[in-house]
């Protein structure tokens, strides 16, 4: 069992910025993969950033969001900087974990989402 809870959505004004944080608590041995997807009404969910050892992001928020994790505290960060109205979205936050150490097997976890609304 992991929960997965995302905070600090909100709404703001185009070219500001906002910072979102994923928590994941549980039964985990190690996270192997933390990540962050949206996505937008009538369109089909999209990667926003991912992080393991090095980082990727989407074309679309690349040099304006920024991820990032806390390993002690099992949670993860999106920085987003110069927002657009096209960011408006759901955000979710993706985890894929290890549960134990006699197991190697990956589990995928989902966040509830938090709204992010960017205005013209």
């Amino acid at each position: 069992q992991v929960q997965v809870v995302e905070s600090g959505g909100g709404l703001v004004q185009a070219g500001g910025s906002l910072r979102l944080s994923c928590a994941a608590s549980g039964s985990i041995f190690s996270i192997n993969v933390m990540g962050w997807y949206r996505q937008a009404p009538g369109k089909q969910r999209e990667l926003v950033a991912t992080i393991t050892s090095s980082t990727k992001y989407g074309d679309s928020v690349k040099g304006r969001f920024t991820i990032s994790r806390d390993n002690a505290k099992n949670t993860v960060y999106l920085q987003m900087s110069s927002l657009k109205p096209e960011d408006t979205a759901v955000y979710y936050c993706n985890v894929v974990v290890r549960s134990s150490s006699w197991s190697a097997d990956e589990y995928e976890y989902w966040g509830q989402g938090t709204q992010v609304t960017v205005s013209s």
